[in-house]
Parts: structure tokens; C-alpha cells; sequence
């Protein structure tokens, strides 16, 4: 029983001194230039109180007099690691690599075209190439729209577009239109109207002379009414649409004719044809529909706007 007391003292003794020769000793520099160093006995949150070579005890030092390298070194001890953390400084290479994102998987790019020139682009590519076939299509078709409204062929003007694109539709719309070609008739006597109407007042005045010799006066000669004059309007000096028919020519689209145009026809030239109408049916937003006659039936024709060429407007017997 003795013995084992002897054993339970030394054991104890042994781990004391073996907590004695564990114990740290530190050499640390404060912010306004100090050292300090002794055997860390106290730590908390707060700070830490060291243990001088002569067996006193310091003052408690808080972490945040410590510099930054002595709290570095000091996060290696795992006792006093969480206590001296949080007065550590982050620098900015730590913040991106604590904010950077880990990827995980990488992501395949699809790869860069090559690079070309504009013309190679436009004609390497299949979208390309539709927009180039688009864009000459509507050529053409501009072309086939400049010879209605200057009044030429549609043929030659699509067939120099497609060879001279964009330049041969400019090329006809800068024409100036042949005005002899389409002369507007003056609603005025003509010439011809007025000599008849001279020749017959000159008939008229010599049978009167005559009459002073005779018993009875010689009837007059009757005189033929004059004609009215026919009326043309071409493209290149009108525009055909809906408000050129409801402007000039709305009294033929009346069902009953006023007596002034009784005899009155019009005769429409379209790219379809040249028809004569003796009304207008019906006058739409980009057609107009015309009453003609073929044999002892009437039927209406549509003819759109873009298609009319020349509309003349006479009388049935001109």
C-alpha cells in the first residue's frame, strides 16, 4: 500500500513538469514597436498574459496590439488559432480566392469561325446567300415597277436590272418621259369643229342674201355637232390609283350617267390588254373594276393600278 502511494506521487510529478516543460513560450512585437516575450498562461478572445522570465505576470495584451506576421504565426497553434483569426487582415488575393467559384464540370465552346472577308462571309454562308438571292429578286422586281410607271417594256427593263442590278432601275426611273407620246387633249373645240362651224355660218348668211330674191327662204343646212375631244392621261404624268379614279373619273362609276357623258367611253391599256368601258364598277384600294361589253353581254374586269398604262376619254363614235 505504501508503494502505490510512491507510484501515485511520482506520476503526478511527472505530468506536472511535463505540463511545465509543454508550456509556450512566445517573443512578440506590438504595432508601436515593443517586444514581449514570456510563457502564455492566459488566452481568451480578448487577448492573451504572459509570464516573465522572473516569474511575474505581464498585463493582459490584447490581439489587436500584436502585428500582423505575429498573428499569422500565432494562427498555427490550433489552441490559439480561433481566438487570433478574426484580427488577422484579408488581403485582396485572399478575397477572390475565397469568393471564387470551384466549376466543377468545363463547359465545351463551340468553336470561332474562321475569319474572312465581307464577300467571303456573305457568299460562304447558306443564310447569306439567301439574303443575296433575296436582294436580287427585289431588283428585278423594281425594275418590272419602273417600266409600268415610265411606260416601257417590262422586259428590257428587267433583263438590263438583272444584268446591271440596282443601277439599270435607277437608269429608267431618271428618264424623263416622252410628253409627245402622251399629250392630254384640251376640252376646248378643235380646230376642225371650229372651221365646220365657220363653213356653215357662212352657208347660212349667203342663203339669207338669197332669200330677198326668192318668195320663200331656203331652209339652212343642218350643222353636225362637233365631237367632244378625247382626254388622255399616260403614265409618267399621272399616277394611277384610288384617288386619281375618285378625283376624275367618278361620274362614270354613277349608275345613272349624266347627260354630258352620254356617248362617253373609256378606254384602259394594261399590261393584260386594252379594254372599253362604258362604266366603272367598282373602284377598290388597288384595283379598279371596269363594265365592258363583249357581244350583247356586259361583264366586269379587275385591273390593278400598277398595271394601267394609258386611259383615254372619248366618245363612242371618235
Amino acid at each position: 500500500m505504501h508503494k502505490f502511494y510512491q507510484f501515485i506521487a511520482v506520476l503526478a510529478l511527472a505530468v506536472l513538469l511535463g505540463g511545465r516543460a509543454q508550456a509556450d513560450t512566445f517573443t512578440l512585437h506590438t504595432l508601436d514597436g515593443a517586444a514581449i516575450s514570456g510563457e502564455m498562461v492566459s488566452s481568451d478572445d480578448k487577448g492573451f498574459v504572459l509570464k516573465q522570465a522572473d516569474g511575474t505576470y505581464g498585463d493582459h495584451v490584447p490581439w489587436g496590439k500584436l502585428t500582423q506576421a505575429d498573428l499569422k504565426d500565432l494562427r498555427q497553434n490550433a489552441k490559439l488559432k480561433d481566438f487570433v483569426e478574426p484580427f488577422i487582415e484579408i488581403t485582396q488575393a485572399d478575397k477572390m480566392k475565397r469568393s471564387e467559384v470551384p466549376i466543377l464540370n468545363e463547359v465545351a465552346h463551340l468553336p470561332r469561325p474562321t475569319e474572312r472577308s465581307l464577300i467571303g462571309a456573305i457568299f460562304g454562308t447558306g443564310i447569306g446567300l439567301f439574303m443575296v438571292f433575296i436582294v436580287y429578286a427585289g431588283n428585278i422586281y423594281a425594275g418590272y415597277e419602273v417600266s409600268l410607271f415610265r411606260g416601257k417594256s417590262p422586259a428590257l427593263v428587267c433583263g438590263i436590272s438583272a444584268v446591271a442590278p440596282v443601277i439599270g432601275p435607277i437608269i429608267f426611273l431618271s428618264m424623263a418621259p416622252k410628253l409627245e407620246d402622251h399629250k392630254v387633249a384640251d376640252w376646248g373645240p378643235s380646230a376642225d369643229a371650229v372651221a365646220a362651224a365657220e363653213a356653215a355660218a357662212a352657208a347660212l348668211s349667203a342663203e339669207m342674201n338669197a332669200g330677198n330674191e326668192s318668195a320663200e327662204p331656203a331652209e339652212a343646212a343642218p350643222v353636225k355637232a362637233a365631237l367632244p375631244p378625247t382626254k388622255v392621261f399616260a403614265r409618267g404624268q399621272t399616277t394611277f390609283n384610288r384617288r386619281f379614279f375618285e378625283t376624275n373619273l367618278a361620274k362614270y362609276a354613277a349608275l345613272v350617267r349624266p347627260e354630258e357623258l352620254r356617248g362617253m367611253v373609256l378606254t384602259v391599256k394594261s399590261a393584260r390588254g386594252t379594254y372599253e368601258a362604258l362604266r366603272i364598277s367598282q373602284i377598290g384600294q388597288s384595283d379598279v373594276q371596269l363594265q365592258v361589253q363583249q357581244g350583247s353581254a356586259f361583264h366586269d374586269v379587275t385591273v390593278p393600278y400598277p398595271e394601267i398604262q394609258e386611259i383615254q376619254v372619248k366618245h363612242q363614235d371618235a
